[in-house]
């Protein structure tokens, strides 16, 4: 069956979710924090708040400069709030749910403290993969396990898939995200890249990850939940 224009776009931004089916997972490195994310004339107050971003290749930058990912695109957006905000940069190109699940609980442990907020981003390469949406719930039923068994926050950030796919996939994979969040009362973003998927100049020449500018104006349009998804300092 041949795509129309809205299909096409559709399954772009599914692909854009977070690479391509021959893009190779790196190997899980250490995270990186954002602490060189470039200084601005913000007062920063209060106690270090502490958040680990972790996903896949739109939190890694895939195609960036170091600056221009998405934690560290957070990071300033926060400071220049006034809150004392340090992202560590956990993305892992490539990463399915699975392979997520498989390095969170060494992730967390390698931090110098405990975060005051995990930001999840996974499942774009589950749905490239075709990867059934039973399984991707699963991982991500486990990965919010630990975090609770923690008593860290999460906001958990949430994708759609194409309609190109079946409409029964596409009710089970869409439905996950809203239902783990109610079910783990985490904070949601129920799509985090609806400010951008339709618009191709934000994506690079690939048309898979958002460029510098795509990256700014998703910070933008998450910040606010990313804050209000922080406790409280103590």
């Amino acid at each position: 069956m041949r795509l129309g224009p809205l299909s096409i776009m559709l399954l772009a931004f599914g692909l854009a979710a977070c690479g391509s089916a021959d893009e190779v997972a790196e190997a899980p490195g250490p995270a990186r924090d954002a602490v060189s994310a470039p200084a601005t004339d913000a007062v920063v107050e209060g106690p270090e708040r502490r958040i680990l971003a972790f996903g896949d290749s739109l939190f890694a930058g895939y195609g960036l400069e170091e600056q221009q990912g998405y934690p560290e695109q957070l990071q300033a957006d926060l400071r220049e709030r006034g809150i004392n905000a340090r992202v560590v940069d956990a993305g892992v190109s490539g990463d399915t749910s699975a392979a997520g699940r498989q390095r969170l609980a060494f992730t967390l442990d390698a931090q110098a403290a405990p975060p005051d907020l995990v930001i999840l981003e996974l499942g774009g390469n589950d749905m490239l993969r075709g990867i059934q949406p039973d399984q991707t719930r699963a991982n991500f039923a486990a990965m919010l396990d630990e975090l609770r068994t923690r008593g860290i926050p999460v906001l958990v950030m949430g994708m759609r898939s194409p309609p190109n796919y079946g409409s029964e996939y596409q009710q089970q994979f869409d439905s996950l995200y809203r239902e783990l969040a109610e079910q783990y009362d985490a904070a949601l973003v129920p799509f985090w890249l609806d400010s951008i998927y339709e618009d191709r100049s934000m994506f690079l020449p690939d048309r898979i990850h958002p460029t510098a500018a795509g990256i700014a104006a998703l910070v933008d349009d998450t910040v606010d939940d990313v804050e209000a998804a922080l406790p409280p300092a103590s």
